[in-house]
């Protein structure tokens, strides 16, 4: 079996002495539309040994086993001429109109793509060693995960690699509690590389999908958006790793649509995400939402989209930012909206560093129901291992070390981690959900840098955003 973290080490020293190739991101790039060419062909030769009628979308000369899987075969300046005048160009303008169900996933994959690789010879290296990984062997498929996560550390020095990773502990605990059903859509508008959506996929596999109907039942009703091409193409090469034929992933911003154009057809029984946050959208993103909802924070907006998107009892498990949690003004607003409408039954304050190394700021995870209003909201506060001071890169969260929260949660009770806050008190004062233990003594706190830049950067926006309304009133006035 190959060792999948070495032959993508080796892949990207062979890209770091091409001229063409610039730093981490460009390298996973390139990396990844060539991994997904091969994992599409190994998926081609069981589609043909189910339908000896099965048609490519990928025109022949095109297809990975006729370029590719020759380690001898083209190389040089003829690969290079090749893929740059020959299949870019082609699989770009993809003929969408043949009716080939997989035309679309082609074309979407590589309207966003490069080739950024000016060698031919160090191509045909890199190549190479692609054709070490086989996926038609199951054992080599699962190690995808490996290389998927390999891919990611790489991305660290990329930068914005938080937009894009969650870890899979937390994603499967979250799904885990929302527990989507065979039959139920489950919906991640953020969906980075796929996490939450293959977390959903495993999780209906294991207790609801027996026959082939069930599996087609499942692919149609898991479905994602991803704004940014990279992580959009890593997400449709994990789905069609983990046997979903066609990925309802789309390549869109969840944000650019008006939230009143969103019809009760379209609303969702799950939604499983991680939103960005800590950043801005782009100007007039904010005016697809309601006048008295707008602001340019991400995590608020798309806040605000989980619960339109939600069919009523749809059920929805999310991670947020402490600066959701106490951000007044607008923010404030939302929180009053999602506590009107939907049930907010739990808060688990997470410990120090679950996103290290790509984020310090402290974060939450929220969970729940639309279509009756929060009386009570339970808080738990997850606790690190013990002999942990924070969780590190080399010490990332485990799906055991929420063992212990998991037992507590059809069992409530106050305990030293867990309390109640009824809504009175949440109204009172102002809807600030950043509700400290009351059972821990209270130690003087320290922040981090990190801390410290992520509150006065809540300070900031919470102060833009009243100037914004005050000027607003003023010139309507």
């Amino acid at each position: 079996m190959a060792d999948i973290s070495n032959i993508v080490k080796s892949i990207q020293n062979i890209m770091r002495t091409d001229t063409g190739v610039d730093g981490d991101a460009q390298r996973i790039s390139q990396l990844v539309w060539m991994l997904f060419l091969k994992v599409f062909d190994t998926k081609e030769e069981e589609f043909e040994l189910e339908d000896p009628n099965y048609t490519s979308p990928i025109p022949e000369r095109l297809r990975w086993r006729n370029w590719a899987t020759d380690d001898e075969g083209m190389t040089g300046e003829e690969l290079i001429d090749f893929i740059n005048n020959d299949l870019f160009p082609t699989l770009k303008e993809l003929d969408i109109t043949t009716g080939n169900p997989y035309a679309p996933l082609i074309k979407g994959m590589f309207e966003d793509a490069y080739n950024y690789m000016k060698s031919g010879t160090l191509l045909r290296q890199v190549i190479n060693k692609l054709e070490e990984i086989h996926f038609d062997n199951l054992g080599e498929r699962h190690l995808f995960n490996d290389m998927y996560e390999q891919i990611l550390k790489d991305l660290q020095s990329a930068g914005n690699a938080g937009e894009y990773y969650t870890p899979r502990a937390v994603t499967e605990f979250i799904v885990r509690m929302v527990d989507p059903k065979l039959g139920e859509t489950v919906f991640d508008p953020a969906c980075g590389t796929g996490g939450f959506l293959v977390s959903s996929i495993d999780h209906i596999m294991k207790t609801g999908v027996k026959t082939a109907e069930d599996k087609k039942t499942l692919e149609r009703t898991i479905h994602g958006i991803e704004k940014k091409q990279l992580p959009y193409m890593l997400a449709m090469t994990n789905l069609i790793l983990h046997d979903i034929e066609r990925p309802n992933i789309r390549h869109d911003n969840s944000l650019s649509r008006p939230l009143k154009d969103i019809t009760p057809d379209e609303r969702v029984d799950c939604i499983v995400a991680n939103p960005p946050f800590g950043g801005t959208e782009e100007p007039g993103i904010e005016n697809n939402f309601p006048a008295s909802y707008r602001t340019r924070e991400t995590a608020d907006l798309f806040l605000l989209l989980f619960i339109q998107m939600l069919k009523p009892r749809g059920r929805a498990g999310i991670v947020l930012p402490d600066g959701t949690l106490f951000g007044d003004g607008v923010t404030a607003r939302i929180k009053e909206k999602l506590l009107t409408e939907c049930n907010l039954h739990t808060i688990v304050r997470l410990p120090n560093g679950i996103f290290a190394p790509y984020t310090d700021i402290n974060t939450n995870l929220l969970f729940f129901t639309k279509g009756e209003p929060t009386k009570e909201i339970w808080y738990y506060e997850q606790p690190l291992p013990e002999g942990y001071k924070k969780y590190t890169k080399t010490k990332p969260v485990r799906i055991r070390d929420f063992d212990e929260l998991t037992a507590w949660w059809n069992d409530r009770s106050e305990n030293e981690r867990a309390w109640k806050v009824d809504i009175e008190t949440i109204k009172a004062n102002n809807f600030n959900l950043d509700i400290k233990n009351p059972h821990k003594v209270e130690e003087e706190e320290e922040l981090t840098t990190a801390e410290i830049i992520d509150r006065i950067e809540a300070s900031m926006s919470r102060s833009v955003q009243l100037l914004e309304e005050i000027r607003s009133e003023v010139c309507n006035g």
